[in-house]
């Protein structure tokens, strides 16, 4: 689009100068026409004129001026020209005059310019000044600064044209340099994103594409949409697994070079792959070891799914570097969608993100963008950002499950398990938000909330049931509440608080938490069974199963995994291995003077087979599921409990 402010627009906003002619000159100044052209002969610029010498003079210094300019009339007529502008149009001054001047520079080639132009000659605006791109007849192109001024004390306007074709190489050569990476001449970040947001605003301007289809739709059918074009966009967003090794061990020259070789790989497979219109991909260095290939107008998920596997084949060939051969692979994110509705931010999200998982996969390989594993992503983010605020606002809660004892049913004592009841996602498990805990370090504060609150309740039941055999409370304990905070100055200071005695806790930490403790780790658990707490370990068979380490540890239980006991489910065509398994380790456990819980218990067959063994208490669906304190109550004493599973 042509310029039609008073100063120069952006370069590529700006018209090529093609054959046109001016509308027809506005009837209101046909009247004056005449009168206008009488006056011709006394025009300082006309070689008919007087000749006084001021005005003689005057004429001259318009001949003379090496910036071309003309005389224009009120209906954009020639009415003289000097011969700068008829050397840089390639042609006469003479030739020029009784000439459109919209025609001689290409004023007619817009609306918004040509009724700027008018505007000036009609004397209601003071000044048009655009650039345009004009063809010399010799063929070669220039780049030209218009301006159109009135003439004080005349109806004439003055045109003038300024050759800026320098500068304007000089802004393109700037640009260049600024748009493109010096290692890899590849365009840089910069002009990546300028170039998808254009993509993407004239997708928008075009409106949808035609129906969208599965996700791994490809159309057949081009020229129905926008003559050629598809209204789709893709991105394959890509870096090199350990190229900052390579940095480190081999030098920066040498990496400098291994990119600059990966560009190449990557602009060869964008040209030769897949269905683009010209210059329908993009390839840029986004830097660092990243790389991106913009397709425009693509064609379905299977283009870029192919031009992906495509990257990765050209990237395994070995690069040879002055003599130094070196391997590199690459990880990929690859993004395929309708560009109607998206945003450069929102398409590089997903990229990034697909990206990542592409790295966590495995490396070396493609991943495409899974609308469901983003939105898990991205509830896993929203938990994240608001789990520690949750904690002050109180919306954790506790249930407990049973631990019965295996030889009469009695419930010996319950497992403390927390719930968040988030505002948006309802009631959470554990395994939805402590992982996210112990990543972020709020566990440490959740940890403490549950242990204080565990205890404080552990109390009370024993406070209303003053003549039943007290239960004891199993809280799980991270193992970086053992790092990040004083667990054993916790612990003594919610038994004091609460008035717990120190046997009735029993703290579980996993098996893969305690494996190889020593140091802090170990001198707090010592100290918790020193101070009367008991210590299990939780999920017992599921780690590294070293039994060596129990003989060091101050551990008094054993909570053997569930799968163990979902072996003894098929009574009827039982394993023999699982029972003789189970069975070596409460012999063993025994001998050392460990407890043995079995968990995920859910039926009677269950049960009596674990009992046979020889295993300590049971805990499952068989007796009750994680209940409100209040269930809890209610089975204080009672035995044994029933064996059918509980309601949800």
């Amino acid at each position: 689009m042509s310029g039609t402010s008073e100063e120069p627009v952006h370069p590529s906003a700006e018209p090529v100068l093609t054959e046109s002619h001016s509308p027809a000159p506005d009837p209101d100044h046909d009247r004056d026409r005449d009168r206008d052209r009488d006056r011709d002969r006394d025009d300082p610029a006309d070689p008919a004129g007087p000749a006084d010498p001021e005005l003689r003079d005057y004429r001259a210094a318009f001949r003379a001026a090496r910036l071309p300019m003309a005389l224009v009339d009120r209906d954009g007529i020639v009415l003289a020209a000097n011969d700068s502008l008829g050397s840089l149009l390639g042609t006469g001054a003479a030739a020029l005059r009784r000439q459109p001047a919209a025609d001689l520079v290409d004023l007619a080639a817009d609306g918004r310019t040509w009724h700027a132009y008018r505007e000036v000659l009609g004397g209601r605006r003071s000044r048009l000044r655009c650039t345009r791109r004009l063809k010399h007849p010799d063929g070669h192109s220039l780049w030209a600064e218009v301006t159109v001024a009135p003439v004080p004390d005349s109806p004439r306007v003055l045109l003038s044209v300024a050759d800026i074709s320098d500068r304007r190489e000089l802004q393109a050569r700037l640009r260049h340099l600024q748009m493109h990476d010096p290692v890899t001449r590849l365009p840089n970040r910069t002009l990546f994103f300028e170039r998808l947001t254009a993509a993407l605003e004239s997708a928008a301007a075009e409106g949808p594409a035609p129906d969208e289809g599965p996700a791994d739709h490809t159309y057949q059918s081009y020229e129905s949409y926008g003559h050629g074009r598809t209204g789709r966009i893709g991105i394959c967003y890509l870096d090199l697994d350990g190229f900052k090794a390579v940095n480190d061990t081999l030098g920066h020259r040498v990496g400098d070079r291994l990119l600059a070789a990966v560009a190449g790989r990557l602009t060869a497979c964008a040209d030769g792959y897949g269905y683009t219109r010209s210059s329908g991909h993009l390839v840029a260095r986004l830097g660092g070891d990243e790389f991106a290939i913009l397709v425009e107008d693509s064609t379905g998920t299977e283009q870029l799914a192919d031009l992906a596997q495509s990257v990765l084949t050209a990237l395994q060939e070995p690069f040879d570097l002055s003599g130094q051969r070196l391997s590199v692979s690459a990880s990929i994110g690859v993004v395929e969608r309708r560009a109607h509705g998206s945003t450069a931010t929102r398409l590089m999200q997903a990229a990034d993100t697909t990206l990542y998982w592409a790295k966590a996969d495995g490396k070396a390989r493609w991943t495409l963008f899974d609308p469901e594993r983003n939105a898990h992503r991205m509830t896993r983010q929203a938990l994240s950002s608001t789990l520690r605020p949750a904690v002050e606002r109180g919306e954790f809660v506790l249930e407990y499950q049973p631990l019965v004892d295996l030889a009469d049913g009695a419930v010996r004592g319950v497992e403390a398990l927390v719930r968040w009841n988030h505002p948006q996602f309802g009631l959470l498990t554990p395994n939805r938000f402590v992982g996210i805990a112990e990543e972020d370090g709020s566990i440490v504060e959740l940890g403490r909330w549950v242990l204080h609150t565990a205890c404080r309740q552990a109390r009370q039941w024993q406070k209303d049931h003053p003549g039943d055999r007290p239960l004891f409370v199993s809280v799980n304990v991270a193992v970086r509440q053992v790092w990040d905070s004083d667990l054993v100055a916790d612990v003594a200071g919610i038994l004091a608080e609460t008035g717990l005695a120190p046997h009735l806790l029993q703290l579980e930490l996993t098996e893969s938490a305690v494996m190889g403790s020593a140091g802090r780790p170990l001198q707090a658990l010592q100290a918790l069974s020193d101070m009367g707490v008991r210590i299990a370990i939780d999920d017992f068979g599921t780690g590294y199963s070293n039994l060596a380490y129990l003989s060091r540890l101050p551990v008094s239980v054993l909570k053997l995994d569930g799968s163990f006991v979902r072996g003894f489910q098929d009574e009827e065509h039982a394993n023999p291995a699982d029972e003789l398994i189970v069975e070596a380790l409460v012999g063993l456990s025994h001998r050392l003077g460990l407890t043995v819980t079995a968990e995920c218990v859910e039926t009677s067959g269950q049960a009596a087979r674990l009992r046979r063994i020889g295993c300590d208490t049971g805990q499952g669906w068989l007796y009750s599921r994680p209940v409100a304190p209040e269930r809890i109550a209610e089975l204080i004493g009672v035995t044994p409990l029933p064996v059918q599973p509980q309601p949800a």
